[in-house]
């Protein structure tokens, strides 16, 4: 019976899989603390769904993380191959840290804190100024 128990309990937690940051992200919502401190008047919410309908975006700011600790971040414009203003970095992921490195020196150059990392969502927020935040959707 003990060995029953340790196997299902085996099996469950294989069951289990851990959401990875590996992939191409495109940023869907991004605000500042001056954004984040500011209401929403009652006419700003009543216009807004009006206004997103007509506006059709021809750029999307992306960032793809690789399995080998790399990363890249720039804006691509609708028709474009590749990205205008690409970043190049490498990364680290410390439990609910998300650090950006620089590419040569390896020197830390942004620090986030992963809020939610799931399956088709990643939301992070700057360690310094935790209003700022910034949500994206996986595209690949």
């Amino acid at each position: 019976m003990k060995y029953f128990i340790c196997a299902a309990a085996m099996i469950a937690f294989a069951g289990v899989k851990a959401q990875s940051i590996v992939g191409t992200w495109q940023q869907v919502e991004k605000k500042t603390c001056f954004e984040s401190q500011l209401p929403e008047s009652k006419t700003e919410k009543e216009l807004l769904p009006d206004m997103s309908g007509s506006s059709q975006t021809s750029v999307a700011k992306l960032i793809r993380f690789d399995a080998k600790g790399r990363g890249e971040e720039g804006i691509f414009s609708k028709g474009e191959k590749k990205g205008s203003g690409m970043n190049s970095f490498q990364y680290k992921m410390n439990g609910q840290d998300l650090l950006l490195l620089d590419k040569k020196s390896g020197i830390m150059t942004q620090h986030f804190i992963i809020d939610e990392l799931s399956e088709s969502t990643l939301k992070i927020h700057d360690a310094i100024k935790d209003c700022e935040s910034r949500t994206f959707s996986r595209i690949k």
